[in-house]
């Protein structure tokens, strides 16, 4: 179901810009085969081994003439700033999708779809954990994967206001290994826990040949209900209402596309401590999704809350402006709460620009609640218990998001 689109779903609910025409990749041979002479201006292609493997980079120079050309093998890492994109996830050709899509099926593009039903709406969204599951394989981190799948799903259909009801699993592999599907499931399990959800049921699929060993697929969804005069859609959002942020457990279930080239070009392992940590790299990425559920329903239950949003991929940048009417923007007060370490290691190893930081990871912040003055006052002045919460901004006349 395209209720949304999110980067960190290269799998599941996006598609993403799997081929670029403009991207060449040039094999070895190709550079004694009169290649070069084509080239018209300077340009920086990969070299693939016969594998398909990334080796050195090759820069490629051409006079306008072609009549000198100019060959140079160089390192992988000449300190250019590495972006989604360039790890193979394109953000906005996953949003042109979503565009189409929602002239054949009107009404998609919130985090959840609302069925009516009598007095009140099933809400339904659906997720993958996207290549997040490539570190899950790599750690031999099992358990609490199944965090990150029934989060992705039940943390979209909270911000309607809705109870989530139940949740179904589908779990592809190519050759089952019981032990390790059942410490999966057994994080689906603790994830249904955590948001009081039943697991309703799933679907195991056996598939030889489709995957490598030792490594499988996950998708879910989850439905939920809530009342029709109670839904949150952000329709009463105004100038002046305040930006409430609900702290995350790190890179949450996004943007491990261009979190694992990061760790290819840090030269480090995910058995290496993050700098300045005393948990390793892999402890730190594979944190599972904080599950918003409970805490979000107990302050909604309290009023005063106009839209939610759910920072998944795209970051502040593209999933905030979604609950707001047209003509609104949202202004982020920087420094207003604390970016966990591994986000500074990720943005300085991969020397990341910031507004490509702000619009592929949460930066710390999972979960965006807009409400009144009052409101703010009191869910800051609440005990939260582990749950924090920071007031990290305002609604503001205009478009997008800002910062200040």
């Amino acid at each position: 179901m395209y209720t949304s689109c999110k980067a960190n779903t290269e799998l599941s609910q996006c598609v993403t810009n799997l081929f670029n025409p403009n991207l060449v990749k040039i094999g070895k041979d190709n550079l004694t085969k009169g290649f070069l002479p084509f080239l018209s201006k300077n340009c920086k292609k990969e070299v693939m081994d016969r594998r398909g493997s990334r080796k050195n980079s090759v820069v490629l120079s051409a006079s306008s003439s072609g009549t000198k050309n100019h060959v140079e093998t160089a390192g992988e890492d000449k300190g250019e700033a590495l972006t989604y994109k360039d790890a193979g996830v394109d953000i906005d050709a996953g949003s042109e999708l979503v565009r189409r899509i929602a002239k054949m099926a009107p009404g998609i593009g919130g985090f959840g779809g609302l069925f009516p039903l009598g007095d009140s709406y099933l809400v339904a969204g659906t997720d993958g954990v996207g290549t997040k599951l490539k570190l899950a394989f790599e750690t031999g981190i099992h358990e609490t994967i199944g965090i990150d799948l029934v989060a992705m799903s039940v943390n979209d259909i909270v911000t309607s206001g809705a109870k989530p009801l139940f949740f179904l699993d589908y779990f592809a592999t190519s050759h089952l290994d019981v032990d390790l599907a059942e410490k999966v499931i057994k994080g689906i399990v603790d994830g249904c826990q955590q948001s009081d959800c039943a697991l309703l049921g799933g679907e195991t699929a056996e598939m030889p040949d489709f995957y490598a060993d030792g490594e499988y697929d996950l998708s879910g969804f989850a439905v939920g209900i809530v009342k029709k005069d109670s839904v949150i859609d952000g329709k009463n959002i105004e100038v002046g209402d305040v930006l409430i942020g609900l702290p995350s457990s790190g890179v949450h279930s996004n943007g491990f596309s261009l979190v694992r080239r990061v760790l290819e070009r840090s030269g480090l392992s995910l058995r290496d401590n993050l700098p300045g940590s005393s948990v390793t790299l892999g402890q730190a990425l594979m944190a599972p999704t904080v599950i918003y559920v409970k805490q979000v329903l107990d302050i909604i239950s309290k009023g005063g809350v106009k839209g939610i949003a759910h920072i998944t991929g795209g970051g502040f940048t593209d999933n905030i402006p979604r609950v707001f009417p047209k003509g609104l923007g949202a202004l982020i007060y920087e420094d207003s709460w604390a970016v966990p370490p591994v986000f500074k290691w990720i943005q300085e190893a991969g020397r990341i620009e910031d507004a490509e930081m702000k619009r592929t990871f949460n930066m710390g912040i999972g979960m965006v609640l807009v409400v009144k003055e009052e409101t703010a006052l009191r869910i800051l002045g609440d005990d939260h218990g582990e749950n924090s919460a920071y007031r990290i901004g305002e609604v503001i006349s205009g478009d997008g998001v800002s910062y200040r």
